[in-house]
């Protein structure tokens, strides 16, 4: 067929607008959830995200952040759209990869298929291409502005370019072809380091085409010709160059005496000198092999070079900045990602292990007097023998992953698990429950959005519950995309043994072997599918190659190929339609704005000039988004308090930023340096043992005193904290003319906070809060204080009874009420807060999707909660009125229709009964127990092991609406307690 290839190319580009048409119509408008807000935030102005930062991302994300002009509302949507467009090129490169694979199939040159080959051919790239584009996890990616979606496309790009490179005859121009996949290898290390895992395979496809007759031997060979590739990208050059750099700098500066700087620059020099003298070498000496390795290398290192944005941004001291790379010691520290740890995969500990010593490890060094001055060790724990395994898989010392370790594999408290404990957890839960499961959502169906939901369900008998069924996520395919994808598998076992290799390599290198590197622990914060996308890329190419083989087995019956093919392509076009149509709902993003009002929300909650405390991702990079890219709030300094233990951090907090004031915190940075007192033991001296003030240990903390040093059996001083009882000096009229304390509240004033921290110690974070905290106090409480309400409870520092309530954060006060234990609720305040202050849009929108995992945990949780706290404080006050608006005003912005009721709206039954409202409450209360009792006889007729979450929520919620009823003393209480004891005896029977 001679002109098939323009007819592929432009199908190719077919796919492409279908693509984008789809994921544009669906993308997000603004910031989603986890490192959306962070990265968009870091584009926009070009800043410091987490390591490994994503330059190249973040450079081709401040062009697209342009096109929103002066608007700066409509940034996030171009930087979405970043994704949108990586996504539908992804798609565009596969479907000419997958005809390029199939064409071996038949065995022919472009030119020479038939039409009824060339038919087929073009169906397998279409079908295979469309079914990967409208598939759960890559459509998830392809409309956020993370960086996965651009990572697929260099993924997409490098294994074309290769089977390209396969196909050309001339070797001088497919040698050009190697120096651009390792350019593209290159560029891609700045975006994600997945492209990264697809280096063996490439390399056993140049074995192939290198080799017409490739061994057994051969073939080992050049695996692991592959993996030692893999090895110099990952660890020589990506940490390694910057790693070396670093020890000529302590040559140069330490032994020298030269300035910073020199050591690096030499060794760049010589680095430079060495790979162009290599290449003016293999020219002359004609080494073709040598001078390709090398050219591959200098493209590799060119696309390496965009992480110098990050060194280059840092030295301007961004807004967001984290890790400081401005140096070459946090630079490299960087690049390694030294803040996340290391964890054993070959040999190491398990949770039953114990620590035998400690040696000194690696150095920390500082930059001090024109030197790099040795200030502390690293610490290496040495465990006991029987505390450690090969492939240790239960690794996790965290007491919640150690229950959990013990709960999958039936082990008793403290019990040691055999190594086959350690493979049955590698197995079902890291391959089974973290693999196997993603790999079924999206391509055999999807049970919910509900974390850790599995694959539908076909021989599950009863009527779904209702929010079961009406649940967007639930994605039923028919084991179609699956069947199809295993129909290619077994074409190319049969018709190319090669590409069945290659293919398959990358599928298990993108996906399994991923399982195996990334250990994964017992629970996650979310769900991690996208990690492994590219290895349901490489399914999806079987599901394209599982036309052909279906054209192959109608050739048979249907003796025209081109009906075979036609009717091949008609038959499998079901595939990618059925993706499209059960996953729009559920990945149309086009109405949704609540993570970002979610952020403007918690700001609202805050005084202005606040500085407020947040813990995890999706509490702060909203916040960050916001404030960055939107400039709203910027008076708040928003305080990460999984970042505040580190010495960059601190610094940074310790800068005016935008409208924003420096915070109060005395300590330097000698004292907070990185492995100083990152955790400061309790150590009771019975001298202090009645309470000791606040102010004046921080002031021993400060000047290193040996007054709270105690050595340990190394013979080091550490700092300890020699009493649980802390109080704070409160100068009551001071705060009185500063007007911030309610009139009604001032009799509980006293002249001074006091408060126990427990005997578990303070840890830098909370060394940090302390002192700002008490350093604010010194000076007349001049900024609010607050602490977001989605903390964990440990980083209130028990200080909850001097918190005051406002909507989404706790403000400190310098008294306590009585009894209010969990803060106290400023009723007139906190109305005003929720009810002018806060947005939020489309929250009663039915047509837009909430994500169960994102929207109806925290953000709604958080919502509801305040609303909760609210009435129910207004009832106790007797402002019956006003809590039923509080209630109503609730309902209203965040409907059952669209945001399902929940534990926390069984309480609301009662406090619409409380407040008179008897007919909402009883309706509330029929429609939660109604559903609740159809869900239990889906669960307990039928019952399943995971059931059991489903079945203890119901039951509970059930039992919060029958005491709100019964309290109230109506009748319908025995109605529902009926209701109640029946599921209660099926559920223990």
């Amino acid at each position: 067929m001679n002109n098939f290839k323009k007819i592929n190319n432009l199908i190719g580009w077919i796919v492409f607008a279908i693509s984008l048409f789809v994921f544009t119509a669906t993308v997000e408008r603004t910031a989603s959830f986890w490192d959306c807000g962070e990265f968009i935030a870091c584009a926009f102005k070009l800043q410091v995200p987490h390591p490994p930062g994503a330059p190249l991302f973040l450079l081709l994300g401040r062009m697209f952040s342009l096109l929103a002009g002066s608007d700066t509302t409509q940034v996030a949507y171009w930087v979405n759209m970043m994704s949108v467009l990586s996504s539908a090129l992804t798609i565009l490169f596969m479907h000419w990869t997958i005809v390029l694979i199939g064409r071996k199939v038949y065995n022919k040159k472009f030119d020479e298929l038939s039409k009824g080959e060339a038919i087929t051919l073009l169906g397998a790239g279409v079908v295979g291409s469309l079914a990967y584009a409208f598939s759960d996890t890559f459509w998830f990616s392809a409309v956020e502005a993370e960086v996965y979606a651009m990572s697929s496309f260099f993924t997409a790009l490098v294994v074309w370019a290769a089977f390209k490179w396969e196909v050309i005859e001339d070797e001088a121009t497919a040698n050009r072809w190697l120096i651009l996949i390792a350019y593209i290898v290159g560029l891609s290390i700045g975006v994600h380091l997945l492209n990264l895992v697809t280096v063996p395979a490439l390399a056993l496809l140049y074995y192939f085409k290198k080799y017409p007759k490739p061994t057994f031997k051969g073939g080992i060979i050049a695996l692991l010709a592959g993996l030692f590739i893999l090895g110099v990208i990952n660890s020589a050059i990506i940490p390694g160059i910057p790693s070396m750099a670093f020890k000529f700098e302590l040559l140069f500066t330490n032994g020298f005496g030269l300035p910073y700087g020199f050591g690096a620059i030499f060794f760049v020099i010589v680095l430079v000198g060495a790979i162009v003298w290599g290449i003016l070498y293999s020219i002359k000496k004609e080494k073709v092999n040598l001078n390709i390795s090398l050219l591959s290398l200098v493209f590799v290192l060119i696309g390496y070079l965009s992480y110098n944005l990050a060194f280059v941004r840092s030295t301007f001291n961004t807004p967001i900045n984290e890790n400081d790379p401005s140096n070459i010691l946090n630079y490299v520290k960087y690049l390694k990602r030294e803040q996340y740890g290391e964890r054993s995969l070959l040999y190491g500990p398990i949770y039953t292990g114990t620590v035998e010593s400690v040696e000194k490890g690696a150095p920390v060094y500082k930059m001090k007097d024109g030197k790099y001055e040795v200030y502390d060790y690293k610490q290496k724990l040495i465990y006991s023998k029987d505390g450690q395994m090969l492939l240790p898989r239960v690794y996790s010392s965290s007491p919640q992953h150690i229950q959990l370790y013990e709960e999958m594999l039936g082990l008793s408290a403290g019990e040691k698990p055999s190594f086959g404990d350690n493979l049955k957890f590698m197995f079902t839960h890291q391959m089974g429950h973290m693999y196997m499961r993603y790999l079924l959502w999206n391509f055999v169906g999807r049970e919910s959005d509900v974390q850790d939901a599995g694959v539908i369900d076909y021989t599950r008998k009863g009527e779904l519950p209702e929010l079961l069924a009406q649940n967007k996520a639930r994605n039923n395919y028919f084991w179609l995309p699956m069947i199809l994808g295993l129909c290619g598998f077994v074409l190319l076992v049969r018709k190319n043994e090669n590409d069945f290799l290659v293919t398959t390599l990358m599928f298990l290198l993108t996906g399994l072997a991923l399982v195996v590197f990334l250990n994964s622990p017992p629970v996650e914060p979310r769900e991690r599918d996208y990690i492994y996308v590219g290895s349901f890329y490489f399914f999806a190419i079987w599901i394209g190659l599982g036309v052909i083989q279906l054209a192959e087995w109608l050739g048979k019956f249907l003796k025209n190929p081109m009906v075979s093919g036609t009717v091949a392509t008609l038959v499998t076009a079901v595939v990618p339609v059925i993706l499209i149509q059960q996953n729009w709902d559920d990945h149309d993003r086009n109405h949704r704005y609540h993570q970002i009002d979610f952020a403007k929300n918690m700001l609202n909650s805050c005084a202005p000039n606040a500085i407020l405390f947040t813990g995890g991702d999706n509490d702060t990079f909203p916040l960050w988004y916001v404030q960055e890219v939107e400039g709203y709030r910027t008076d708040v300094r928003v305080c990460n308090l999984s970042l505040l233990g580190t010495d960059w951090y601190i610094d940074q907090m310790k800068r005016k930023t935008y409208d924003s004031q420096a915070l109060p915190i005395s300590l330097p940075k000698d004292r907070f340096l990185e492995g100083l007192n990152e955790q400061i033991m309790y150590y009771e001296n019975p001298n202090v043992k009645t309470g000791i003030n606040l102010l004046e240990y921080l002031k021993l903390v400060k000047d290193d005193n040996q007054a709270i040093k105690v050595p340990l059996t190394d013979g080091s001083m550490i700092n300890t904290l020699p009493t649980e009882n802390l109080f704070l000096p409160i100068d009551v009229e001071a705060v009185k003319k500063a007007g911030f304390v309610p009139k009604d509240l001032e009799p509980f004033m006293t002249n001074q906070m006091a408060w126990s921290t427990g005997k578990n110690g303070i840890m830098k974070p909370e060394l940090i809060q302390l002192d700002l905290i008490a350093q604010n106090a010194a000076t007349g409480w001049k900024r609010p204080i607050y602490f977001a309400t989605t903390l964990p409870s440990a980083s209130y520092l028990n200080l909850k009874e001097y918190m005051q309530l406002e909507g989404y954060a706790y403000r400190l006060m310098p008294f306590k009420v009585p009894e209010a234990k969990d803060g106290f609720v400023n009723s007139e305040l906190m109305y005003n807060n929720l009810t002018t202050k806060m947005f939020w849009r489309d929250l009663d929108n039915p047509k837009t999707y909430y994500h169960s995992d994102f929207y109806l945990e925290v953000p709604v949780v958080t919502a509801r909660l305040a609303f909760l706290r609210l009435a129910d404080q207004l009832v106790r006050e007797g402002k019956f009125a006003k809590a039923k608006a509080a209630l109503d005003y609730c309902l209203k912005v965040m409907p059952d229709k669209t945001i399902p009721y929940d534990q926390l709206s069984a309480n609301f039954v009662a406090l619409y009964l409380a407040a008179g409202d008897k007919k909402t409450g009883l309706e509330m209360a029929e429609t939660i127990m109604n559903r609740n009792n159809k869900a239990l006889d889906y669960y307990l007729n039928d019952r399943r092991g995971s059931d059991g979450r489903e079945v203890q929520t119901n039951l509970y919620e059930m039992q919060i609406i029958i005491e709100g009823v019964k309290n109230a003393k109506l009748p319908e209480a025995a109605k529902y307690q009926a209701m109640f004891d029946k599921q209660m005896n099926k559920a223990n029977s």
